[in-house]
């Protein structure tokens, strides 16, 4: 079987090793492969997701912006890998292969063509660079998990072809009432038909801040677990401003993702066709991996929940990793938001905050409840808040 190296670039510096040569044992978005007895199996598998790397060429971005995202798109083509992902769960199952050379369904271009590049795509560079701008960010500028999931969730509003749900759950907390607003609606009567009440399929994504600079050791096993849940579609992260989407973990130390750091040119659909040769450029023959270690602190979880039963069991197995003592728990799971009442209205910076707490004999508290934004690196933070009594 022939592998396509280019997979394993790094700003499009090749790496000619085979980096699954060995016998090690992979969890991939719920599944597990035993290498090298399940490498061929392994290497179809992940290159049947999308791969969506840096383009060039294509229109410019608002009329007047840039015409490539290389350089600064990572983390948007990673935020479309992963909501690629959830939709293909959606439309063609996670056991759908992807065979070279040979023409898809018609539900497989109808995705991909959701995320060309053009202004007209839902999900294309365009639209995300451009609904950025709500979130603060120009056009251009690196995005962070935080804010990706957040304009892929607007998005999602206005793409009626998709019929996904997109839930962002914020201070790693996912609140059971919030996510059936997100998929159901709020219903305007009792009486309301039962149609109008069907449970939208969820992609629900898990903002985190997992430490100041480097991922505490002690989150490894709870990021390792989530891989292995069916309901996974990995994970957006990286290092700072080097965004990679992690599709699964490798033994005990090291990590499985597809890098969009490989500029290639945008292809031209003909209508909703698609050539062979313009395919294959959106699927990695094989994938790198990384030390958990490298891993920065500011990164986003996804899950997939076709129905609410899937929603509940996803749940249930967040509930039960929390109660094992040796597992961190990286989320937890309400049924409501908690009330909050304002106890100090006084606006001060994090860093005036703790300078007060050392003064008064008091020690700094690590999990104060401060909800600060997850794109932003901590050491570089001075942040306003208010100080909140949770009840």
């Amino acid at each position: 079987m022939e592998y396509n190296l280019s997979c394993y670039t790094y700003e499009n510096a090749s790496v000619v090793d085979d980096i699954w040569a060995g016998k090690v044992t992979v969890f991939v978005l719920g599944k597990r492969f035993t290498l090298p007895a399940d490498k061929d199996e392994f290497i179809q598998f992940v290159r049947s997701r999308f791969w969506f790397t840096y383009r060039k060429s294509f229109g410019p971005i608002g009329g007047t912006g840039p015409t490539s995202d290389a350089g600064w798109g990572c983390m948007l083509r990673c935020g479309q890998m992963m909501l690629s992902q959830a939709i293909m769960d959606m439309k063609l199952g996670r056991k759908w292969k992807w065979r070279p050379d040979e023409l898809q369904t018609k539900h497989y271009y109808t995705i991909l063509k959701s995320f060309s590049d053009e202004r007209t795509s839902p999900f294309s560079i365009q639209q995300i660079a451009q609904m950025g701008v709500q979130e603060g960010k120009k056009v251009g500028e690196w995005f962070g998990p935080n804010t990706v999931a957040q304009v892929l969730k607007r998005l999602a509003v206005f793409d009626k072809s998709s019929d996904i749900a997109i839930h962002v759950a914020m201070d790693s907390t996912v609140i059971r009432k919030d996510v059936e607003v997100t998929c159901v609606g709020k219903s305007s009567s009792p009486t309301q038909s039962a149609e109008q009440n069907v449970w939208k399929p969820l992609l629900l994504i898990i903002p985190l801040r997992l430490g100041l600079t480097e991922v505490n050791p002690l989150y490894h096993e709870s990021l390792r677990t989530y891989f292995t849940w069916e309901q996974s579609v990995g994970m957006i992260g990286g290092k700072p401003n080097h965004a990679y989407y992690f599709l699964g973990y490798v033994d005990a130390d090291a990590l499985v993702y597809l890098d969009p750091h490989t500029t290639q040119t945008c292809v031209q659909w003909d209508g909703d066709a698609l050539d062979t040769m313009s395919d294959r450029s959106y699927h990695c023959d094989s994938p790198s991996r990384m030390l958990a270690s490298h891993l920065d602190p500011s990164l986003a979880i996804g899950f997939f929940c076709k129905d609410k039963n899937s929603f509940e069991d996803l749940c249930e197995k967040a509930l039960s990793l929390s109660s094992k003592s040796k597992s961190v728990s990286l989320f937890t799971v309400m049924e409501s938001q908690p009330t909050c009442s304002v106890v100090d209205s006084r606006v001060v910076s994090v860093s005036v905050h703790n300078r007060n707490l050392l003064r008064s004999g008091c020690e700094v508290d690590d999990s104060s409840c401060l909800t600060l934004d997850s794109d932003e690196d901590l050491n570089d933070i001075d942040e306003e808040f208010e100080i909140l009594d949770v009840t």
